[in-house]
């Protein structure tokens, strides 16, 4: 391609940027000078905006080099995607690349302006909700409908942070990445804000099955990373389900999950709020009230299975521990066999979900029966 031609293409983009016409128009100059297929996709590998002749696949990624030329879309140091031309037939992808840096260089420019408008809209609402600067859901709602943010009514927060010996920056990017790709599936529109060091991300659950899959989600996000070869190490925290409005405690769920897991797994773990039992009390310095809401919590399947079967799960955990864990002292206490003792034992964990033989597990439903015995 001749120093004119170059020049030509600089000047269509001008004029086009001029009118208006934004990436999917710059999408197309490039596509007819190319003459092939181009696609214009964000930092996630999802789809922008797509011109030209041929069939295109769904994304660009990892295409470099055979039947595709990538270049990035960056202004400065903020980087909005990727620009990519695919051909159908051999071509000189060398030559090319001057009018592909150019067109890619004018679709940043449009995309950052969508980013200072429409996606800083949408973070700022993301921003104000775990601010708690909402009256009322009707309030969250209409500032969610203007600034163009697809909300459900039920939330999974989680927090998630990188330790990289090198290039912090650009463990930063992947892991964003890495994460806009795992809750992709969820209906409704994912939320992702920094706080400090962590990036959290606002999982949309709006049916049960959602919640239970963005936990699986973020439980993988380690193995994930590992496989993909990323130089990180990865720990995050998860929170229960929350309510459009009680987002602000969901993101404080998981950055106390995350922080819980650094202290007591030392890190490289995704944590649940809900399956760390006694520990965020003990990391948050819990008062009364939550002292009793969790005890109950924790006994509640217990006594639901005994009420139901007229069974003594419960007495027979409280006595397991009065006697030391002793199972005979406990079976002549309870005037059964010893292997009905352990028989039980077996049905509580299952039926709790902790298991007795974990020094954690354990130390939860120790703390359990004793608030209870202190409160009731």
């Amino acid at each position: 391609m001749t120093p004119d031609q170059i020049v030509e293409f600089a000047e269509a983009c001008a004029r086009v940027a001029a009118s208006g016409g934004g990436a999917k128009a710059l999408a197309t100059l490039l596509a007819e000078r190319a003459g092939g297929g181009v696609l214009v996709e964000d930092v996630d590998w999802r789809p922008v905006a797509t011109a030209g002749k041929g069939s295109l696949p769904a994304t660009a990624r990892g295409l470099n080099g055979g039947r595709a030329r990538t270049v990035p879309i960056a202004a400065g140091d903020a980087s909005f995607g990727w620009l990519s031309v695919i051909a159908e037939h051999d071509t000189d992808y060398d030559a090319l690349l001057p009018v592909l840096r150019l067109a890619a260089s004018a679709i940043a420019v449009e995309l950052a302006r969508d980013s200072a408008g429409g996606r800083g809209r949408k973070r700022a609402f993301w921003e104000r909700l775990v601010d708690r600067a909402y009256a009322d859901s009707t309030a969250a709602r209409e500032d969610a409908l203007a600034r163009g943010v697809a909300i459900v009514n039920n939330y999974v927060c989680v927090a998630l942070e990188a330790d990289a010996d090198e290039d912090p920056a650009n463990a930063g990017e992947a892991l964003r990445s890495l994460t806009a790709e795992a809750f992709r599936f969820s209906e409704g529109e994912l939320g992702l804000i920094e706080r400090g060091a962590a990036l959290v991300a606002i999982v949309p659950a709006a049916r049960e099955v959602d919640a239970e899959n963005a936990k699986t989600a973020a439980t993988l996000l380690p193995k994930t990373a590992a496989k993909r070869h990323l130089t990180f190490r990865l720990s995050g925290g998860i929170s229960s389900v929350v309510a459009l409005l009680e987002v602000a405690r969901g993101v404080a769920d998981a950055e106390a999950s995350l922080a819980i897991a650094r202290r007591i797994y030392g890190g490289g773990r995704i944590a649940s709020y809900g399956e760390l039992g006694a520990y965020p009390l003990l990391h948050g310095g819990a008062d009364a009230e939550a002292l009793r809401a969790f005890a109950e919590a924790t006994l509640a399947p217990l006594r639901a299975y005994d009420d139901k079967h007229q069974t003594e799960l419960e007495r027979t955990l409280r006595l397991y521990f009065s006697t030391g864990e002793n199972v005979k002292t406990a079976a002549a206490e309870l005037n059964v066999h010893r292997h009905t003792v352990f028989y039980r034992l077996r049905q509580i964990s299952e039926i709790s979900g902790r298991t007795l033989e974990s020094p954690h597990d354990q130390l939860t439903l120790r703390l359990a029966i004793a608030i209870d015995a202190l409160h009731t």
